[in-house]
């Protein structure tokens, strides 16, 4: 498409453009929105991308200021983001490029601040699919610095091929983690401190600083834990070679680390009793997010005394190693409710180290709780499969955490 000069009638090219940008708004026909030819203070800027975006169901610009050697995203409300424009042409920037579904502009300034503008009807384009808006709802873009720096993307933004599961993962830990954070009592003017146990190469504890610090602006604090010195070191490097504040890796075991608050606890593939460790301590902490991929479990099924009824089916190993993952796991989740979390159980992506898939979120509930039903469930399931001891439930009852179970009646 070319674009040609506006007719001259319009008397105010920029006040022109400014408004279609407007319109393109409240229409949620912006395609993006291109900021060049930078002539501001900063230091290595180059240009600036801004695209809608919604944060807590809140239409939002998305602004991505990107700079020689790294990018700062930036999420603004639609009044605010459109008095930013307005401010930054041209005092900062002599070139801006709106494209939408029905328009294209062009607004350019010369030397003495003269501008002139182009515009033109865009190539047709489909209106938004269901895939497309799935697209769209990326929750992380390749061009974040700390992808290119973990490996996930080369020097030019682009994915590695060999890297495509794991940054299917990342983004579905993203997406995951926002809706359950939107539903939880965290509050955006408050501090909010996370913890990642068992955080490795750091590709998910990076990922969450940036999605709090970067996309959402929060005033977010995030630890990753884990028992391998050198992977501590590596992240500890890569944090501080990409400026990235309020990011910290340290060497620990969820046993035995106490930090002073967790707001967010996140334990993925926690080895067997592992995981009970980690769901503890984000309950003792009363943490309004615990996400948790358990595996290897281990502790419960050379308890469990197979039902009559069951041993034909349960006779084979890779069916009795199935129900004892599953019997544990439900137990979890079942305890989590009794201590006041509203609990999800559902597949996952899985882990590169590890076929295992299994997600336990559980969000903490606002409302009070009455475990007494939950609790005799959870005898119930014990007594059934003859489970005289589960991690979690002892941890919790050792510091009284739960109630004692009433003694189911006889039969």
């Amino acid at each position: 498409m070319s674009l040609a000069p506006l007719a001259a009638t319009l008397a105010d090219d920029r006040q022109q453009f400014l408004a279609q940008l407007e319109t393109s708004l409240a229409q949620n026909t912006l395609v993006k929105l291109v900021l060049s030819k930078y002539r501001g203070e900063e230091v290595d800027l180059q240009r600036v991308v801004a695209r809608l975006v919604s944060v807590k169901e809140q239409p939002c610009l998305s602004f991505v200021y990107s700079y020689k050697t790294r990018d700062i995203t930036k999420n603004l409300p639609l009044d605010a983001a459109c008095a930013l424009i307005a401010s930054l042409l041209p005092t900062a920037f002599k070139n801006a490029h709106l494209l939408s579904l029905t328009d294209e502009l062009q607004l350019t300034f010369s030397k003495k601040d003269k501008c002139q503008l182009f515009v033109g009807k865009a190539v047709q384009r489909e209106a938004p699919t269901a895939a497309h808006n799935r697209e769209k709802k990326r929750f992380l873009e390749l061009s974040r610095p700390f992808l290119a720096d973990l490996g996930v993307t080369n020097a030019k933004h682009e994915l590695i091929p060999a890297m495509a599961r794991k940054w299917k993962q990342i983004n579905k830990f993203i997406e995951v983690f926002s809706h359950a954070l939107s539903s939880s009592s965290l509050r955006e003017d408050q501090p909010i401190h996370a913890v990642d146990f068992g955080s490795g190469k750091g590709y998910l504890t990076f990922a969450l600083h940036d999605y709090l610090r970067n996309s959402l602006q929060l005033d977010a604090q995030v630890r990753g834990v884990e028992l391998r010195q050198d992977m501590v070191s590596l992240c500890n490097a890569a944090a501080a070679n990409l400026e990235q504040p309020g990011l910290l890796f340290q060497h620990g075991d969820v046993r035995t680390y106490a930090p002073a608050q967790i707001d967010i606890m996140i334990a993925l593939h926690a080895c067997d009793v592992a995981t009970d460790y980690a769901l503890h301590l984000g309950i003792r902490s009363d943490a309004a997010i615990i996400m948790c991929s358990p595996c290897c479990h281990k502790q419960i099924r050379p308890q469990m005394h197979s039902p009559a009824m069951l041993k034909p089916m349960l006779q084979y190993g890779v069916h009795l190693g199935q129900e004892a993952e599953m019997v544990t796991d439900s137990l979890r989740a079942l305890l989590l409710e009794a201590c006041g979390y509203e609990t999800k159980v559902f597949e996952f992506v899985s882990l590169e180290h590890t076929n295992k898939n299994k997600m336990i979120l559980a969000v903490k509930r606002t409302e009070a709780v009455n475990p007494a039903e939950l609790l005799v469930k959870i005898q119930g399931i014990k007594d059934f499969y003859g489970i005289s001891e589960h991690c979690l439930e002892s941890l919790l009852k050792a510091e009284q955490l739960l109630p004692a179970y009433a003694t189911p009646a006889s039969t």
